[in-house]
């Protein structure tokens, strides 16, 4: 990808001052080894049969669906519906730290496709085959029996490699450009016949520096960073990327003849992760996401609603903590509090952030429309009939049922971890069972 080797680069140097800084801060939120390797993808597919196929080749690999995103309802609209293929027990996110956001268009939503271009889109990516069957019936059996022999391992490998590698192959010029007038997105996913990594994302522990020295070298980038404000206390997920620049394509007219040409299509994205967010929490944030006003006015309210310490912020109850007992702590005399809140004030447990593993929908379209060519549409008028009318239905059931497996609910891990480390914990100190801190509602006007 064009300037990737700049970013990881810039990435680097970044995560290695803030390491030098502070070791033990830099990995509050994951070793520095975790977050040296770790990346995120992302890739689209046209049809649920495709989508089913990604499933298969990363379940090959021990990464599950996670999440259900619809970008057709962010500020920025995009015709598809997203999950996020990744690990999800602690010990395999250690050892494989990567995610693969994967989106699918929604080709009967009328907001963005009439019948007749619905019609011609879906014929074509019925005749296209992304996934030969060797590949996926390699990814079976890898499932089924926990790994592959040397040689087909390597054979999963390379197949998988190629099939989300940037296809050589001549664009049609006229239908690319039709598609591309609905969206971007989905140009790049039904005006070609492959589909590909757009993006692939390292972690940095300082994104605003980041953004800056990237700047600073001659890079592009978009308008703002994503997600929350900076904090001294992270909670999800801030992201950022370059512009996307264009690369040489060839085209292909209408009379068969072929050209050099260029297409925006590839990225280069970055993020930091915080610590995720309990129900209550996450309803903060999308309370601040909602409000209007200027950036003072905005950071105003974010300080109102988070705590600037990640202590204050767990007993709270507004983030998903691990609940880490203090066996060493010397006994005084009076036995251990027995709510969480106190335990932690009191030095008898630790709370350590269950980091963000996961997305936001606004954040992840408005860095797809701010990288590729084509105006979004107005979902609002677009189509036949307006929003309501148009919208077609699009789920985390539609997703379970399209994959054939259970599409995961984030929220779900963050508070089964934090759940399941509040009973280590109680019974580590001779405890009963230790409820959760419980958020009080948040500021009057907040």
């Amino acid at each position: 990808m064009p300037a990737y080797g700049t970013l990881v680069e810039v990435a680097g140097e970044v995560n290695a001052e803030v390491l030098a800084a502070d070791p033990a801060a830099a990995q509050a939120l994951g070793s520095i080894d975790r977050v040296t390797a770790e990346r995120h993808g992302a890739i689209r597919v046209g049809t649920a049969r495709e989508l089913g196929q990604v499933g298969q080749v990363f379940a090959a690999l021990g990464m599950h669906p996670v999440g259900f995103y619809d970008l057709r309802e962010a500020g920025q609209p995009v015709p598809v519906v997203s999950t996020a293929f990744r690990p999800v027990d602690d010990d395999e996110l250690a050892a494989n730290p990567f995610r693969v956001f994967t989106s699918v268009l929604a080709t009967d939503d009328r907001r963005f496709f009439d019948a007749d271009l619905q019609a011609r889109l879906e014929a074509r990516l019925e005749q296209r085959e992304l996934f030969s069957p060797l590949l996926l019936a390699l990814a079976a059996r890898a499932e089924e029996d926990g790994g592959l022999l040397p040689e087909d391992a390597e054979a999963l490998v390379r197949l998988a490699t190629a099939a989300f590698a940037l296809s050589p192959e001549p664009v049609d010029a006229a239908w690319y450009a039709e598609l591309e007038r609905v969206s971007g997105v989905a140009a790049d996913i039904g005006g070609v016949g492959s589909t590909h990594v757009n993006h692939l994302t390292p972690r940095v522990l300082d994104i605003d520096a980041l953004y800056a020295r990237m700047t600073e070298r001659g890079v592009e980038m978009i308008d703002a960073i994503q997600g929350p404000p900076r904090s001294a206390a992270p909670v999800l997920l801030r992201q950022t990327s370059f512009r996307a620049l264009a690369e040489p394509r060839r085209m292909r007219d209408a009379d068969g003849s072929s050209r050099d040409g260029s297409l925006r299509v590839r990225f280069g994205e970055v993020e930091a992760r915080g610590c995720a967010l309990t129900s209550e929490g996450r309803a903060r944030y999308d309370r601040w996401m909602a409000a209007g006003g200027g950036p003072e006015d905005r950071t105003a309210l974010w300080r109102s609603l988070f705590p600037e310490d990640a202590d204050e912020q767990a007993a709270a109850g507004l983030t998903s903590v691990r609940w880490v007992p203090v066996v060493d702590r010397p006994r005084d005399g009076a036995p251990p509090a027995r709510d969480l809140a106190r335990l932690l004030a009191d030095g008898w447990v630790r709370a350590e952030p269950v980091v963000y593993e996961d997305f936001l929908p606004a954040s992840a379209a408005g860095i797809f429309a701010s990288n590729l060519d084509g105006a979004a549409p107005d979902p609002d008028g677009a189509g036949e009939g307006g929003a309501s009318a148009g919208s077609s239905h699009r789920d985390a059931g539609w997703l379970s049922e399209a994959l054939g497996r259970e599409v995961l609910e984030p929220a779900d891990l963050y508070a089964a971890a934090s759940a399941a480390s509040a009973a280590e914990a109680a019974r580590a100190l001779d405890l009963p069972p230790l409820a959760q801190p419980v958020a009080s509602p948040a500021p009057r006007g907040a």
